[in-house]
């Protein structure tokens, strides 16, 4: 097999789209860098239900984005728009600046991931992955060799001759993957790909599918409403809700720093206490809680009076047995052994719950209910919400 390319790029932020592996000496490939995707105004009608209402969204050549929500969010109507199964009643959509809500879904060229894996049963596993070269016109020894390099990036060169019916549901999503990029495809739409897996299998065809996306360079959109798979396989995470672009950001960002309730409670687990302002200085707010406990908290923008939401992830929260300077007294209402973390609940005085994520260590006592512990934080570990 010939040597492939690995692409190294950055966009306009000068964030690296890909790059060749470490050593690897593979040269610039410009010709495998993905198209730009530009949404402008968005929108989808079905009968009087707006289910899509002014997406605007800029992807660059080569990036990984996630379209994250849940159920009834839009995200698989947006997908489905991309590419062409669903028509435009708003906006307009463009890919390297050229209009395409009026091309027909054949003539896009994207490849596309489907949940169910739709792979055709009496086909081997090699005339499934030939089936868009044929389909193209492409001459029998150059598909036979684009198959071949496939099957080999997809680790799937030992079940060429297998019948789908053969394999395991990973390998056959294995397949699907590479029906999908057998062209080679400039943007590549996955719809939930991974949600039929189990967890182990999930986790590593995840690493796998970030592993092809730095191969090849296409721009890739993603659909699912597993978070955990959002924030570990974007580069930036498009979270929708009830038909609308809530936030979009890098993982770290989108988790540390989301804009609303909303997406702090869908994007992870977290405590949100609601207090009340009692100084603002720079980005730094002190605030009290119902319970009068006071703490510090970051915000970018807000106010600088009145009552505020503030958010604290649980991995965030210090427990101690022993009284602390600024501590919140609590007293355990639950506490789990989860392998590596402890995930320990519990309850203030005045009615305040806590969830905490302590990783376990070889000294680390798993508290008993009644317990009572001492919760901490400093400013940097809580996020006012705007």
């Amino acid at each position: 097999m010939r040597e492939m390319r690995m692409p190294s790029s950055t966009d306009e932020r000068g964030t690296p789209v890909g790059r060749a592996a470490p050593g690897s000496g593979a040269a610039v490939d410009r010709d495998a860098i993905g198209s730009s995707l530009r949404l402008r105004s968005v929108g989808k009608y079905f009968g009087g239900f707006h289910a899509l209402e002014d997406i605007s969204l800029d992807v660059q050549p080569g990036e990984f984005i996630t379209l994250l929500g849940p159920s009834g969010s839009g995200k698989t109507t947006l997908l489905n728009m991309l590419a062409g199964f669903y028509g435009l009643d708003e906006g307009e959509i463009l890919v390297d600046g050229r209009p395409i809500h009026h091309v027909p879904t054949h003539r896009r060229g994207f490849g596309m991931v489907f949940q169910s894996y739709a792979l055709f049963p009496n086909m081997t596993v090699a005339q499934n992955v030939a089936f868009p070269l044929r389909m193209a016109g492409m001459d029998q020894s150059t598909a036979e060799r684009r198959v071949a390099e496939t099957l080999e990036i997809m680790r799937l060169g030992e079940q060429a001759a297998k019948l789908p019916t053969q394999m395991s549901g990973g390998q056959q999503q294995r397949v699907a993957i590479a029906r999908a990029i057998v062209m080679r495809p400039k943007v590549v739409l996955m719809d939930e790909p991974l949600s039929a897996l189990d967890r182990r299998l999930r986790e590593q065809i995840q690493i796998e599918i970030r592993e092809l996306h730095q191969t090849l360079g296409s721009t890739i959109l993603f659909v699912t409403h597993d978070q955990g798979e959002a924030l570990t396989m974007s580069d930036r995470i498009a979270v929708l809700d009830g038909g609308k672009l809530v936030q979009i950001a890098e993982p770290m960002e989108l988790y540390r720093h989301p804009v609303n309730r909303f997406v702090a409670s869908f994007v992870g687990e977290s405590n949100l206490i609601e207090a009340e302002i009692l100084e603002r200085r720079g980005e730094t707010l002190t605030l009290r809680s119902a319970s009068g406990h006071v703490f510090h908290g970051r915000a970018r923008h807000g106010a600088s009076a009145g009552r505020a939401t503030a958010l604290l992830r649980p991995e965030r929260v210090a427990l101690s047995a022993q009284p602390v300077a600024d501590g919140l007294p609590v007293r355990v209402t639950s506490a789990l052994f989860l392998g590596e973390i402890q995930r320990i609940e519990a309850v203030s005085e005045a009615g305040e719950h806590l969830l905490i994520r302590c990783a376990d260590t070889s000294c680390a006592r798993l508290p008993s209910v009644g317990d009572t512990l001492w919760a901490g934080w400093g400013a940097d570990d809580c996020w006012v919400l705007s």
